[in-house]
């Protein structure tokens, strides 16, 4: 099994699962200098002696995926930058063009690696739809693997646009060829604990806002899709183990989460966490502040009080998906967020 973007948060988790499932893994970082990152995969190499091995590649280097993918007949494709807006600084620089000529280099390494039979690629539930708003137009209002996002483009939403042009490259590729099938992952936000704190992932990054007391004041009305990272990773590795998987599967709750809710379910398990938010906030005072946070009204206006349904018994029904709960979900995540916090 070969894994890129083994120190990410979701890489790391699918990492650990297939080495508990006995799999012997090859996973790809960036820079295996980087400490704060790598540190997790190192203590894997001592809990299953034998059975990870650690590789440098560059998403934008061709051939850089080559070493790692040789003898593999699965590789799982998890490297890609996931931003939060107001962390993007050039869409095109920070996001595209690691995620499509990213992706671009592990395909044309898959079509030079014969042994592999199997492509899991993470794609995003943003790859589906591009503000909360499209999923209206959606048959039923209900978010489901047959849309592909449309409307985001490198000025709006770069990290959707970026992930639906890799996905749509990967699907392409597919269909060019016979000899190794796709399946694409699309989860939610994705929470839950981290083996690092030094992730850059957007979504550990949204949900640090929420438990620093950056709504203290009240919880704007914005809900979200999610799913827990444990989930995600057992997700791939399914989409993997069974032959029958084909195309997109969603993997996200069936019901929307807001920060309100969220606050809510932590509060009573910490309820003296004063920066968590104890009340909503009407929407009147977003769209009059939401600008001075770095909030477009366009933004506001397609995604403030929003909520659809997710179809996601795709999953359940042909990889046998289960769900935690999202109280589980969150109270990992506070505990891991605090944890490292304490050793950092």
């Amino acid at each position: 099994m070969a894994v890129t973007g083994g120190s990410g948060f979701v890489g790391s988790h699918l990492v650990r699962r297939l080495l508990e499932r006995g799999y012997r893994v090859r996973t790809t970082v960036r820079s295996a200098a980087d400490v704060r990152k790598v540190r997790p995969l190192w203590e894997l190499q001592e809990a299953f002696p034998g059975q990870l091995s650690l590789l440098e590649a560059d998403l934008l280097k061709e051939g850089s995926f080559d070493r790692a993918f040789q003898g593999c007949a699965t590789v799982f494709h998890v490297a890609s930058p996931f931003l939060m807006p107001e962390r993007i600084r050039d869409g095109r620089r920070d996001v595209v063009d690691p995620a499509l000529l990213g992706t671009r280099n592990v395909l044309a390494g898959i079509e030079r690696t014969t042994e592999i039979r199997t492509l899991v690629f993470t794609s995003t539930v943003g790859a589906i739809f591009g503000d909360y708003a499209d999923v209206l137009a959606m048959e039923g209002q209900v978010l489901s693997e047959r849309y592909f996002n449309s409307t985001s483009t490198v000025a709006n939403n770069p990290y959707h646009y970026a992930k639906t042009l890799a996905e749509r490259v990967a699907w392409e590729a597919e269909a060019a060829q016979g000899r190794w099938r796709m399946v694409s992952v699309n989860p939610g936000l994705v929470l839950g604990p981290s083996f690092t704190p030094a992730s850059d992932s957007g979504s550990l990054f949204l949900l640090d806002e929420l438990f620093r007391g950056y709504f203290c004041y009240g919880a704007p009305d914005f809900s979200f899709t999610t799913a827990d990272v444990r989930d995600v990773a057992d997700a791939h590795i399914a989409a993997a183990e069974n032959p029958a998987a084909r195309g997109r599967y969603i993997v996200a709750a069936e019901t929307m989460a807001s920060f309100h809710e969220m606050s809510r379910v932590v509060r009573a398990h910490h309820p003296r966490d004063l920066r968590l938010p104890s009340t909503r906030l009407p929407h009147w005072p977003v769209r009059v502040l939401g600008p001075a946070f770095g909030l477009t009204q366009d933004y506001i206006r397609k995604h403030l009080g929003i909520r659809f349904r997710v179809d996601n018994r795709r999953g359940i029904d042909e990889l046998g998906l289960t769900y935690r709960p999202m109280e589980e979900t969150l109270l990992d995540h506070y505990a891991s967020r605090r944890a490292h916090r304490r050793r950092g």
